[in-house]
């Protein structure tokens, strides 16, 4: 049973952001500080990656685990009311994802999600796993250094 009313309840759901998220931002100001230079929302791309470095052709997701389904994660639970519709929505939010990567693929762009219960580690280590040197556009494909066909890779973080 849910504990909030439905007035506080829709409040709450009104103010998550599609944009400009915490874990967003900080992917941004790590991609900035270790010299990568990139564009934001960009609505002519499928999906509307949030970041995108047009220089190496990488668009970068950086994805709720709760909204997307990060698989194992704890943040990536089921509400207890409404168990089917938020099933439906969550079925149809990773079908979209990856009719999205899918047609980025075809366009040529590379994909790397990040999910947001990740970023701490990245920002504590300054560093993020999969993303080509800076400055080296003609870098391998992303997913190329584990041996994945086609630049698509089966590790973490990279659909």
């Amino acid at each position: 049973m849910d504990t909030l009313s439905p007035e506080q309840r829709h409040r709450n759901m009104a103010a998550i952001r599609s944009r400009d998220t915490k874990p967003e931002v900080a992917v941004r100001r790590l991609l900035f500080s270790l010299g990568y230079r990139f564009r934001l929302q960009r609505r002519d791309l499928p999906g509307c990656p949030d970041i995108v470095l047009p220089r190496y052709e990488l668009a970068i997701f950086v994805n709720g685990c709760f909204w997307h389904r990060h698989e194992g994660c704890r943040y990536a639970s089921v509400p207890a009311t409404r168990e089917a519709f938020w099933r439906a929505k969550f079925l149809e939010n990773a079908a979209r994802d990856q009719r999205s990567y899918a047609r980025l693929r075809d366009l040529g762009w590379k994909v790397m999600v990040i999910w947001s219960c990740e970023v701490r580690e990245m920002v504590r280590t300054r560093r993020i796993p999969g993303l080509p040197p800076c400055g080296e556009p003609s870098a391998p494909p992303l997913g190329a250094e584990c041996g994945a066909p086609g630049g698509v890779s089966e590790k973490p973080g990279l659909p």
